[in-house]
């Protein structure tokens, strides 16, 4: 399928970030196994039940894109497991729904600070593309760490506003896969829905994208996963962002 985002469809793009823009999804996905593995690992050493390992479908999906504490409670109730909420404060080794979210945060953060950041030099090309031909542009992401990630990956200033974790939760935002993200980013741009194109690898991203008729959905496929994003609503769907770039 042949995409024209410059031909005057288009006022805005916005911008998923780990796995879209930069190389932190891995990293992530890495942490929620090693976070839920070691917790699963406790519950079945203490109740005798059989130790289930996270799995990547499990981070596909109930965890992938979602905001931390979402992640962990979705994930906890596809295992039929209920822990206490918690609060944002609780320290990583408490067994909440916060307290786990935490641990998983602090291992992602001590993954960032030990091997750096990369951005993904075709998704690089096609934001200053399409900010040559006139789009305002926008990150919306799930992560409370974002503006520190695209310093490191010293992308900040390609970006005119930024939606994530922490916006999230100051406006009180649903994540996704609710289309609140995206339409706040939206709207902080100046830009109708259905003018703007959506970014995105995660399949709950895609779901927020596909919910509002936004101009366009594009589905970026890291994990070989083109159906799966095609299925949740992805208008089309490519493996490097380059391939945007006429």
């Amino acid at each position: 399928m042949k995409v024209d985002l410059t031909g005057g469809r288009f006022d805005a793009a916005l911008f998923d970030m780990d796995g879209v823009l930069t190389d932190t999804a891995r990293i992530h996905e890495a942490s929620w196994k090693r976070m839920f593995d070691a917790f699963l690992k406790q519950r079945a050493k203490a109740t005798g039940e059989p130790f289930r390992p996270f799995e990547m479908e499990d981070y596909e999906l109930n965890v992938d894109g979602r905001p931390r504490y979402d992640g962990v409670r979705h994930f906890l109730e596809s295992r039929g497991i209920k822990l206490p909420e918690g609060r944002p404060e609780d320290p990583p080794d408490r067994k909440t729904v916060c307290g786990l979210g935490n641990r998983k945060n602090e291992m992602v953060t001590e993954v960032i600070k030990a091997v750096g950041v990369e951005a993904y030099p075709g998704s690089v090309a096609l934001v200053r593309y399409v900010r040559e031909h006139g789009l305002r542009t926008a990150v919306v992401s799930a992560s409370a760490n974002c503006a520190a990630v695209l310093e490191e990956a010293k992308i900040a200033d390609l970006f005119e506003a930024r939606v994530d974790g922490i916006v999230l939760e100051e406006r009180h935002l649903g994540g996704k896969p609710e289309p609140d993200s995206f339409l706040e980013a939206a709207r902080m741009l100046g830009v109708e829905p259905a003018r703007a194109v959506v970014f995105e690898d995660a399949i709950s991203g895609v779901q927020a994208g596909h919910a509002v008729p936004f101009g366009l959905v594009v589905g970026v496929s890291r994990k070989n996963d083109e159906d799966a994003l095609a299925q949740s609503g992805a208008d089309v769907v490519v493996h490097d962002l380059a391939e945007l770039i006429p």
